[in-house]
């Protein structure tokens, strides 16, 4: 059990991390958005009710490291947490893509390494743990452009999570393995984003980041 009794657990990240969470900052039990944080805050709530962890959650629709660097002061350092969650990257390359002709909004590799640096060395000696999500695409076609150019920032950041002793929290693992029985139509119609309803993906999510933590509560 990585995370202790009485902590501030905060996600922050893009539109899979937010999905309609109160604004300034959406806090538990009715502010966190209908997405993976609020499933965390509900599992560690109903499962391990005597470690008393509150979350929050500061991601915003359409980010990227760019954007979530101008912010990580107001909204992760300034809301005093002691884990930060953080899940960042496919806007970075999904503008290569769905923008092809403004290169000026695009995020290149080099730029995503060096800010997530910066991030990493803002906070690690702040909190009593981070978590890097890495950034996912649910498509078994791995010679399509824009999966490997996801799975190629993956690995930047299970790289830096390795290099700063931090978590690494590899979610296209349990996307990879849920699609053995599940088309990725069933989990994300654009491969990004959880479809709503039922929906696995922000149940995977969850699962996920739980288990990077060693707080899955189901044996």
């Amino acid at each position: 059990m990585k995370i202790k009794t009485g902590s501030r657990l905060l996600f922050t990240g893009d539109s899979i991390t937010d999905v309609g969470r109160v604004r300034p900052i959406g806090e538990a039990p009715y502010g966190l958005g209908e997405g993976y944080p609020k499933l965390v805050s509900g599992m560690l709530t109903a499962f391990l009710p005597e470690l008393k962890i509150h979350v929050l959650n500061t991601g915003i629709s359409g980010n990227t490291i760019r954007d979530l660097r101008a912010r990580w002061q107001t909204d992760v350092l300034d809301q005093n947490p002691d884990w930060v969650s953080m899940m960042i990257g496919v806007n970075d390359v999904w503008r290569h893509f769905d923008r092809p002709f403004e290169p000026n909004i695009w995020v290149s590799k080099e730029e995503y390494i060096k800010t997530y640096r910066e991030l990493i060395e803002m906070t690690k000696d702040k909190v009593k743990g981070m978590v890097l999500i890495a950034p996912y695409y649910i498509d078994k076609n791995e010679t399509d452009p824009m999966t490997a150019m996801v799975r190629d920032f993956a690995s930047v950041v299970k790289e830096l999570a390795k290099e700063y002793q931090v978590i690494f929290c590899d979610v296209q693992k349990e996307f990879d393995e849920a699609q053995k029985n599940l088309h990725h139509m069933g989990i994300s119609v654009d491969r990004v984003h959880p479809n709503g309803g039922n929906s696995p993906g922000h149940f995977i999510l969850a699962k996920s980041f739980l288990k990077s933590v060693e707080c899955w509560p189901i044996e």
